[in-house]
């Protein structure tokens, strides 16, 4: 029964993989694309200090937007979780609601937002603001800004899972035992829940890191990403080796990600089973 997902997922997304590998070890041709000349050239002009100043900016801004959707996706998750049962889906369905439009729409409505005639800049001089208007947009907060707004929702879902999970009974033993409400939650519910909080983590990283959407409308092309990159290697420069090269070494990043937040929760939650078991 598994042959359909499986053949799907190998036509789609391994045979896709395996050519962009391919590709990586190729030559490019005098006029653009490719010449079937082995070299490990293209993997090597990776290393080369400007590429690699784009990678550790790439980093840079997908780990502040990670950290920011973590700070605001567990709040809410938890405020949610603390609601009555019955209002808890419409409360999720509020959180997923920015799904229902189109990615690039969400994100040209923060152009709409921040540009110098913008909706803030607007309320900035309804309260008595009469300097020249702020720079909002074109700049590396912006992409943060609409890195974080795009993908909130699936840490929100991911912190909620574990905290839906949660042993109420341990919260509850706690607070028997003396501990506040601070104690409790940083002692017992915090712990209990960092597999949501990584995995919500992982997948903001990833999706981030490689993103080339935002950064081309938010940043206006200023801030270059890996994604930017890779998109003008293959659309732009036409030099397909070099663009799968850079492709294949972020795949290698992701997977490696997704591969150890894998490997720390199933440690989690063995170690959490004995404990229980102990």
């Amino acid at each position: 029964m598994a042959l359909p997902a499986v053949a799907w997922l190998g036509l789609f997304m391994v045979v896709p993989c395996l050519i962009i590998f391919a590709y990586a070890f190729l030559t490019r041709g005098l006029y653009g694309g490719i010449e079937y000349t082995l070299t490990a050239e293209n993997f090597q002009r990776v290393i080369d200090p400007l590429y690699a100043k784009i990678f550790l900016t790439s980093v840079r801004i997908a780990g502040i937007a990670t950290l920011l959707a973590i700070l605001i996706a567990y709040p809410a998750a938890y405020a949610i979780c603390l609601a009555p049962k019955r209002t808890q889906p419409l409360l999720l369905f509020f959180a997923v609601l920015p799904f229902w439009s189109n990615y690039l729409i969400r994100t040209y409505a923060w152009i709409v937002l921040l540009n110098r005639e913008g909706l803030l800049n607007n309320l900035l001089r309804w309260f008595g603001y009469e300097g020249e208007p702020l720079a909002l947009l074109y700049s590396e907060g912006a992409v943060i800004t609409g890195l974080v707004y795009n993908y909130l929702p699936f840490v929100i879902l991911a912190i909620y899972s574990s905290l839906s999970r949660l042993n109420n009974e341990l919260v509850e033993a706690s607070r028997d035992l003396g501990a506040g409400r601070v104690r409790t939650f940083f002692r017992v519910t915090l712990p209990l829940t960092m597999p949501g909080v990584a995995a919500g983590g992982v997948f903001i990283f990833v999706l981030s890191i490689g993103n080339f959407v935002t950064p081309a409308l938010l940043g206006g092309g200023r801030f270059q990403m890996i994604g930017n990159l890779v998109y003008d290697q293959f659309l732009t420069a036409n030099d397909w080796p070099f663009g799968a090269a850079l492709g294949m070494v972020l795949i290698v990043i992701m997977i490696g990600l997704l591969l150890l937040q894998a490997r720390a929760s199933a440690r989690y939650s063995g170690e959490t089973l004995e404990a229980a078991n102990g």
